[in-house]
């Protein structure tokens, strides 16, 4: 099929789609194929890519971009677990309220208070040692995180995984804030 043949019968039988999983013929599903995803990426850029489409249509032409658009934001999505986590809450009616939610188990508030005086500590002294092994914490924390988000949102339960994928925010731009001294 010629590429403005199918960009015709994608434009015809549907609109652009919201579910990114969908749009690479995916479940569903925290556990995900990387490859398979890959694969399938490549699949639709292949059909939709707009340089197929130079001699197109201005239509056709935008058609092709809204597409390959597509398809580069929902491969961004799910090629991260935690995005891909948040993408799945979303999908299943659970937003993470990150602007306006912010309560968290006290323990963790506790443990949150604790990185940030080792933190600070390292900082300081510029005692790398420490500053490392604070950050092998926090993306061990972060893993074990992610990892228990996934549990809850196979069995469902997506308020369980939102409350779990508000720490792994937290941790991540923690991670980013360590990242920038090293800048």
């Amino acid at each position: 099929m010629k590429p403005s043949t199918t960009l015709t019968v994608l434009s015809s039988t549907t609109t652009i789609m919201q579910n990114h999983f969908a749009l690479f013929q995916l479940n569903n599903s925290f556990e995900l194929d990387r490859t398979e995803l890959d694969n399938a990426y490549r699949e639709v850029q292949s059909t939709v890519h707009p340089d197929k489409f130079v001699h197109a249509s201005d239509i056709e032409k935008r058609i092709a971009m809204q597409w390959a658009t597509q398809a580069n934001e929902a491969y961004q999505t799910l090629k991260d677990p935690l995005k891909r986590a948040i993408y799945l809450c979303a999908l299943n009616g659970v937003d993470l309220q990150t602007e306006s939610n912010t309560s968290m188990p006290a323990a963790f508030l506790m443990q949150q208070m604790e990185w940030r005086e080792a933190f600070d500590d390292a900082r300081h002294s510029s005692d790398h040692a420490s500053m490392l092994r604070l950050e092998k914490e926090l993306r061990h924390d972060l893993k074990t995180d992610l990892a228990n988000a996934g549990i809850a949102i196979e069995i469902g339960d997506f308020h369980a995984a939102a409350q779990q994928l508000r720490g792994c925010l937290f941790l991540e731009k923690f991670l980013a804030d360590i990242a920038a001294l090293d800048d």
